[in-house]
């Protein structure tokens, strides 16, 4: 069991972590405006490729590497990894008469970036779910809202700091926390041994592990849709100003985080397979909503924008936790492999607008309603994921509970 210390700084970890992943997109209308870096769409969603590319390589080999380091050495690599993105975003501002060295440098921002959410972010669940053997699900859930609050503050700082015209402070303050939070936490153990540490080389990788594979990239598309374009949707096709936008992006990551609190703590009458079902099509209704939203109607937009945020909430953290527990012999990777995949849809997304919009003619609103369309497909593979069946122990468990009680 870990010390209050330690439990402390993987929340820290993680709620810094969410602020340093959504300061590219909460900044997108930044790098699209001719004032800063003058990004085209399709510009602007290939910065996000490194990150995807790295992200999945680290989230793949980051077990390997947690066995040879140490998982302690693994998640202060990612913490310095997150620190030189937010160093290497700071830099480009200097380059920003100078597109092409601007957009290279921003490219090896992004780049590090995947290698610090790669890996910081298994290690933050393997430590979690070691810490809290017993509640690995509502562990999972719990870190996962904290990841989420600092989503939240992204938007909001980069909407403060904005309006002090100096947008900049967002990365100089994710890294003046990257750097404390390196220099505590490399005075603590953290050590976390999980069962099933071997993988794939003893019984191979279990075929079920591919249908929680594919449910995670669908998700990374879909929550990726809302993370980094929504801003741009709100400006360019519903007439919001940039602080409008930066507050349906919060709206977003604000539901997300609520959700995952709510949904952790009415665990016990509403058990996590029914969320597990029922959250995909509140996300579908979301994207339909905000396909069909006219222009001119940015309130109309951060409401639609606020029901996405609450149909992506429990998504991710409950595929995790529920592949930490059934893929038992592999269950050290499991968080890693996942995210891997969640990564490969959230590079779909991230550079796929773009493309689409140039060779298809499909503008984003017509692309959010494609996204409602594999929302609902998420939902059909959320009972193969979680059948019905799982949900009948906890229950009953519940209710010998409150029997006892």
């Amino acid at each position: 069991m870990a010390d209050r210390s330690e439990t402390g700084a993987v929340y820290a970890a993680a709620c810094v972590q969410g602020v340093a992943l959504v300061t590219f997109p909460a900044a997108s209308t930044i790098f699209t405006s001719p004032s800063y870096y003058g990004l085209s769409s399709t510009a602007y969603g290939g910065m996000f490729l490194p990150q995807a590319v790295t992200a999945i390589a680290s989230s793949l080999f980051g077990t390997s590497l947690s066995r040879s380091l140490g998982i302690k050495r693994v998640f202060l690599l990612g913490l310095l990894a997150n620190l030189l993105s937010m160093c290497l975003l700071l830099l480009s501002q200097m380059a920003m008469s100078n597109t092409p060295v601007a957009y290279a440098i921003l490219l090896m921002a992004t780049a590090s970036l995947g290698i610090g959410f790669g890996l910081t972010v298994p290690s933050l669940n393997t430590f979690v779910a070691a810490f809290f053997p017993r509640g690995v699900d509502r562990a999972v859930l719990m870190l996962n809202a904290l990841l989420g609050l600092g989503t939240v503050l992204a938007p909001v700082f980069v909407a403060i700091f904005v309006g002090l015209g100096y947008w900049a402070g967002l990365p100089l303050v994710v890294a003046v926390s990257l750097v404390v939070l390196v220099l505590f936490s490399s005075r603590l153990p953290l050590q976390a041994v999980l069962s099933g540490a071997s993988t794939a080389r003893q019984g191979g990788i279990p075929h079920r592990f591919w249908v929680f594979a594919a449910f995670a990239l669908l998700y990374g598309m879909v929550e990726t849709m809302n993370g980094n374009w929504a801003s741009l949707y709100m400006v360019n096709d519903l007439g919001a100003t940039t602080t409008l936008a930066a507050l349906a992006l919060t709206a977003f990551w604000g539901m997300v985080t609520v959700g995952r609190v709510l949904f952790a703590l009415i665990e016990r009458s509403f058990p996590e397979q029914r969320t597990f079902h029922l959250l995909p099509f509140v996300a579908a209704l979301a994207m339909a909503l905000i396909a069909a939203l006219p222009g001119g109607s940015p309130a109309l937009g951060i409401v639609a924008f606020g029901l996405a945020g609450l149909g992506c909430s429990a998504l991710l953290p409950l595929t995790i936790g529920f592949g930490q527990q059934e893929l038992v012999a592999i269950a050290a990777s499991a968080a890693g492999f996942l995210i891997a995949f969640y990564q490969m849809g959230y590079g779909i997304a991230a550079f796929g607008v773009g493309p689409l919009e140039r060779f298809t003619g499909l503008d984003l609103q017509q692309i959010y309603g494609l996204v409602a369309i594999v929302a609902l497909g998420m939902g059909v593979l959320s009972f193969v994921v979680a059948p019905r069946r799982a949900a009948e122990p906890a229950a009953q468990a519940a209710e010998l509970g409150g029997q006892r009680s």
